[in-house]
């Protein structure tokens, strides 16, 4: 039976390509192809809109000032949450699937009135930090959290500190990629010693500073080696990145492709990663990752053969886990093991998992 679910989130692509963003896309995209009818019910800067996009109904609502709210520290994005309520009311949705906190208020709203059920997918890891670094944040999580019939966590971590911090029984699903568009990227492997990182360096929990300053430790064994990062959007930022060997490429789907599948090795060094869609991308092209022991990442690099994990998040212990990761991937055997696992994270296994998600909550 085919359903009509409606799929919250404050932002969309292409304004915001972070991901969350790329998570709803995918999963809209998986969900035509099951045969249902998602509706992407966002917000933007400019007049609402409604248009079509890659098979699916996109409803853009009109994105309110909230510089009021944003100067007594309210919880971001709330402006625009009465118009996704009333897009829901228009729409009379199966299920309502919201990605991010105030967008739940809407769902979960929407369910009580309609009677249908609504499901909150936690877009990270519960913490003190997260939970109170802005004026009512608490509330709104703890409402959407108890009241939401289904919790998503994107991890086995993210479940364990949903349950920890707000008693939550949270239903596991793995985020996916479109695999055919990062296995079906051919070409040789740069011939000097090759680290890519397709996180954004502006984002302060993704730690492109420290991996840098271990780059420069692993140039010392291999004065030709190249780090290749995604450009930041600050130039004075660029400006700090700048060493030798470093290098920068502008983001964008296709763009990250070729850099992993030319490169001999990436890197995350984040901390706190709920999940981590680069690390399978990486995988997927036959490149082993370097990642931080712990969340999300270190649940995907579960096996040898496809990666190393750091412990201590310093510039020797980083650097020590680029270079046993270079000699592995010298090893014959390495592509083949980091496509094998990366394809146990396909978008359509997250779509059918969410399917039946909502075949359970409608039952």
């Amino acid at each position: 039976m085919s359903r009509s679910i409606a799929l919250l989130n404050f932002a969309f692509w292409p304004e915001v390509q972070r991901g969350s963003e790329r998570i709803v896309h995918d999963l809209a995209v998986d969900l035509v192809a099951l045969g249902h009818a998602p509706t992407v019910v966002t917000s933007h800067r400019g007049r609402s809109v409604t248009a079509t996009e890659d098979g699916f109904q996109v409803i853009r609502n009109r994105r309110p000032p909230d510089t009021a709210l944003a100067l007594r520290r309210f919880q971001d994005n709330l402006t625009h949450v009465p118009l996704s309520y009333l897009s829901l009311r228009r729409g009379g949705y199966d299920v309502a699937h919201a990605f991010y906190p105030t967008d739940a208020l809407a769902a979960v709203r929407y369910a009580q009135d309609r009677a249908r059920p609504s499901v909150f997918s936690y877009m990270g890891i519960p913490s003190r930090a997260t939970a109170s670094y802005k004026r009512g944040r608490m509330k709104i999580v703890e409402q959407v959290t108890t009241r939401s019939d289904a919790v998503v966590g994107l991890s086995k971590t993210a479940c364990d500190e949903l349950w920890r911090w707000w008693g939550v029984d949270a239903r596991l699903i793995y985020p996916g990629v479109e695999l055919s568009s990062f296995a079906g990227v051919e070409g040789p492997r740069a011939e000097q010693p090759t680290i890519a990182c397709a996180a954004s360096p502006d984002d302060e929990r993704k730690r492109v500073p420290l991996l840098v300053e271990a780059f420069a430790h692993v140039r010392r064994e291999h004065p030709a080696a190249r780090l290749v990062l995604m450009r930041p959007s600050s130039e004075r930022l660029q400006g700090e990145l700048g060493r030798p060997g470093v290098e920068f490429f502008d983001p964008s789907p296709d763009a990250v492709a070729d850099v992993f599948a030319n490169a001999w090795i990436s890197a995350l060094a984040s901390r706190d990663e709920a999940f981590g869609l680069v690390v399978v991308e990486s995988l997927a092209t036959g490149t082993p990752v370097v990642a931080a022991d712990e969340a999300g990442p270190a649940e995907i690099l579960d096996r040898d053969g496809i990666g190393t994990l750091f412990g201590d998040a310093t510039r020797q212990t980083v650097a020590k886990a680029l270079l046993e990761a270079l000699e592995l991937s010298k090893d014959i055997g390495t592509a083949a093991r980091c496509r094998d696992r990366a394809a146990d994270f396909t978008s359509e296994r997250s779509a059918r998992e969410h399917v039946e998600l909502y075949e359970e909550l409608l039952g």
